[in-house]
């Protein structure tokens, strides 16, 4: 196969989009290829991620034509682009902060799935005020030591670089004194220890850096200007997160994750009810309505208005994320909401799955007559108000950002970090 680059165009409609899709499909799509040839076509062939820039592995493509083709990808039951961070937030990060030399040097290892990113944002001393983060970078010739540590790490146990924001100069105000770096996870003077949930999982992780290294030209965006690239991250993490829509079958990249050798077809094969409609790790609502016929409450009027609340809930957030994308009015709130909103679509979800199952909420999923989805919802659920951001610190954003309401009393912003109260 060869690029087609020649061919891609950032214009029309999203049933051309589909139309070529569709073609492009029914040539190229195997069962029996590797988890690894198929994204390797995916990528030759611009489907991977196609909202970067055309110059960047993408298509060009706004969120419309984005969407019919990930709706297309689902549609046709194929195994979609890598998940994880790496595709989400560093490969489009890169794309807008990166130079042509990085954007050719990390981009296309995402795009493959060959590489795992995770990011290294939140410490234990900075979660929701990120700006007074304390990991320091300091300049060793061509590198940079960094000594730190960070948490809340999703899928740091898997990763093989991470998007890391360290502080570089602590005589400069707090927002101005952090950069931005492109890290190898696999080194000595980094340990990963997985938290394990309530849940049962160990999907994130508390990292320790001890000496760390990483080269001066692994800088994305230039020293001192980690805060505004760290921003481009998190703006595209909360619309992401909130996005909503269909997604295709996903498979975790990278080596560790050890799915890539693994027979495509074998992914096809699965049925998905469940999670993953309303971008976090709800119910949809065909879930709930099936759920409901099968334990004989779907004549129960109570369950059938709440399920159509969720139903609404979703449609407005999507149609909201839609119109801001395709051009409409924009306020620079809109990702916040969209996150606002998929945390309240997980926990309106948690609570109408244990309406239907009434007291077979209380059972471990095991012991569980009606499967055990719902109950795997419910211990997930406060995760989705507390990752991305906490929803008060999207509502802060919204309330000083968008509404011009008075930032909360503090020092003055040309105050030297050093000068900073400290945790």
């Amino acid at each position: 196969m060869t690029d087609t680059l020649d061919s891609v165009t950032a214009e029309g409609t999203p049933a051309e989009v589909r139309a070529e899709l569709d073609a492009w499909l029914e040539q190229n799509w195997n069962p029996k290829l590797t988890v690894a040839e198929w994204w390797q076509r995916l990528k030759e062939g611009r489907w991977t991620s196609p909202a970067l820039p055309i110059e960047a592995g993408g298509r060009g493509y706004g969120r419309d034509l984005t969407s019919a083709v990930s709706i297309g990808l689902a549609d046709a039951n194929v195994v979609g682009p890598p998940t994880g961070l790496g595709l989400m937030l560093a490969a489009p990060t890169i794309a807008v902060h990166g130079t042509p030399e990085q954007v050719r040097r990390y981009v296309p290892e995402i795009l493959d799935g060959t590489v795992s990113w995770c990011q290294l944002f939140s410490e234990p001393g900075a979660g929701s005020d990120l700006a007074g983060l304390q990991a320091r970078a300091v300049r060793d010739g061509d590198e940079w030591v960094i000594t730190g540590q960070k948490v809340w790490t999703s899928g740091g146990h898997l990763a093989q670089k991470g998007m890391l924001l360290a502080r570089t100069d602590v005589d400069a105000p707090k927002h101005q004194g952090i950069t931005y770096f492109a890290i190898d996870m696999e080194q000595l003077g980094i340990e990963v220890r997985p938290l394990r949930e309530m849940t049962g999982h160990a999907l994130f992780n508390e990292v320790f850096l001890d000496e760390a290294r990483v080269p001066h030209e692994a800088i994305i965006g230039g020293p001192g200007a980690g805060w505004a690239v760290a921003n481009t991250t998190l703006a595209f993490e909360r619309a992401s997160l909130g996005g909503g829509g269909r997604q295709p079958i996903s498979v975790s990249p990278g080596p560790k994750a050890g799915q890539m050798q693994s027979r495509a077809g074998d992914y096809t094969e699965r049925v998905d009810e469940g999670s993953d409609g309303d971008g976090g790790r709800g119910m949809q609502t065909s879930a709930l309505i099936a759920l409901a016929r099968r334990c004989g409450k779907s004549d129960d009027l109570i369950v059938r208005q709440e399920i159509v609340k969720l139903h609404v809930l979703g449609e407005v957030n999507r149609l909201n994320m839609r119109r801001a994308k395709s051009g409409g009015s924009r306020h620079g709130g809109e990702g916040n909401m969209a996150k606002l909103a998929m945390s309240e679509l997980v926990r309106r979800s948690r609570d109408v799955g244990n309406l239907i199952i009434g007291a077979d909420g209380m059972l471990v999923s095991h012991d569980s007559a009606t499967g055990g989805l719902v109950q795997e919802v419910t211990t997930f659920s406060p995760a989705p108000a507390i990752y991305g951001g906490t929803d008060q610190v999207q509502r802060n954003i919204i309330g000083e950002r968008v509404l011009g309401l008075p930032k909360e009393p503090g020092p003055a912003k040309d105050t030297p970090f050093r000068d900073l109260l400290q945790n």
